[in-house]
């Protein structure tokens, strides 16, 4: 039987693959919202495979890494969003 710590580094590693297929979007992505939307969902994937490591690993301080990555991510979507806005573009 696998080993819980092992299932969830397993997850992880999982998480930042679909992370980097995401990564694809923002350099192939035909348009600014598709490229915001994937820099969100590998944003998204990297707080999930932060917070599967602290768990596998024991160490809760990555958590409160996982949520500053997080308020950041959500708050670069904002301020590119406002950018895009004020240049004349509707998200």
């Amino acid at each position: 039987m696998i080993e819980f710590e092992t299932a969830l580094l397993a997850l992880a590693a999982a998480f930042v693959v679909f992370a980097g297929v995401a990564l694809i979007r923002v350099f192939v992505g035909p348009t600014a919202h598709d490229r915001v939307i994937a820099v969100n969902v590998a944003g998204t994937n990297t707080v999930i495979a932060i917070s599967f490591v602290a768990a596998a690993l024991d160490q809760p301080v990555f958590l409160d890494v996982a949520l500053v990555y997080a308020l950041l991510n959500f708050l670069l979507s904002i301020a590119f969003s406002k950018f895009n806005v004020e240049q004349g573009g509707v998200l």
